[in-house]
């Protein structure tokens, strides 16, 4: 059926991620900064500043000369203006690669707003143009039903745009659901063949089947980088709707859910909250980032509040 839908009628489709929206992201992007610092372990040029100084890439300041300074790096007009030797200082730069790791398996077709597959597809299209605004190579691994693709992290418009289209061609696939091929816990250990050391990883996701085997596949995706939850849910998941009875359909088969029963509720929300609570524990272990995305929000708000330049200038003024 995806097959026979045009590109204007894809991105017109409310249950399909528009790629015409993914693209107009770019713009937002630009105005996040400051993803998690990490202590870069390459020697490519970046958009990040390591935490010491030496004689690199990026201008730093000027201070007095102190004995063992490399006299190349003397700044003879403050010399000669001061009458006192000094010396001119450089914050060496580091590449951080973004990857982006998207679930869109079929309980990511599902939202009483938005659809969180709809969703998670506008999150991982701004992360990617964020790296790339910052000047890093950004790429992602895009999971479905049946099938993965992953879009190798390079410096390019054509890598993000390529990423793009493939979270659409994904997104779109939800339209004939299918039996999941991938566990998180798989995805994750999948994942770990594409990431770079000194990566910001970021994985976009509801977490629903988070498990023993997913925090030790963290692990080792932690030693390669710096993970960032991208938790993405809706209300529904958190709070039953008032006390009715509902129609509710996977896209095959329906049923009928009855929001009165007290145990239902309970037992409902306290499976969302449980899954919350393990996410927050394990961003504390992994001293990972955690933001989390309801299909009621607006991505670039969500995103904004944790990664904007003005927020990252306010952090810089106030040590």
């Amino acid at each position: 059926m995806t097959d026979s839908l045009t590109q204007e009628a894809l991105n017109q489709h409310p249950a399909v991620a528009s790629l015409t929206e993914m693209v107009r992201l770019r713009y937002g992007a630009r105005e996040l900064s400051g993803f998690p610092k990490i202590q870069a372990r390459q020697m490519l040029a970046g958009g990040h500043k390591s935490s010491f100084r030496g004689r690199g890439m990026d201008f730093d300041q000027v201070r007095l000369y102190q004995p063992g300074d490399d006299v190349r790096t003397i700044d003879w007009r403050v010399t000669a203006r001061t009458q006192t030797p000094h010396t001119k200082i450089f914050s060496e730069e580091r590449e951080r690669p973004i990857l982006v790791i998207t679930d869109l398996r079929g309980p990511m077709f599902f939202g009483s707003q938005r659809l969180k597959s709809v969703v998670a597809c506008e999150i991982s299209a701004a992360l990617a143009w964020a790296g790339l605004s910052a000047n890093d190579r950004a790429g992602g691994v895009v999971f479905g039903q049946q099938q993965q693709v992953d879009v190798k992290a390079r410096r390019s418009h054509h890598a993000v745009l390529q990423f793009i289209h493939a979270l659409q061609e994904y997104s779109a696939k939800l339209l004939e659901p299918q039996a999941d091929r991938y566990s998180l816990a798989e995805m994750l250990e999948e994942s770990r063949r594409f990431t770079a050391t000194g990566s910001s990883i970021f994985i976009v996701s509801d977490f629903h089947d988070l498990d023993d085997d997913c925090e030790r596949h963290l692990f080792e995706l932690a030693r390669h980088g710096n993970i960032n939850f991208c938790h993405v849910y809706d209300q529904i998941e958190a709070v039953l709707p008032d006390p009715s009875i509902y129609a509710v359909s996977d896209g095959q088969q329906q049923t009928m859910l009855d929001t009165g029963n007290s145990e239902l509720r309970q037992r409902f929300e306290k499976a969302f909250e449980d899954r919350s609570q393990r996410l927050k524990k394990l961003s504390e272990k992994f001293s990972a980032g955690l933001l989390s995305f309801s299909t009621a929000d607006n991505v670039m708000s969500v995103l904004g509040r944790a990664y904007s330049k003005k927020r990252s200038n306010a952090r810089n003024g106030a040590r």
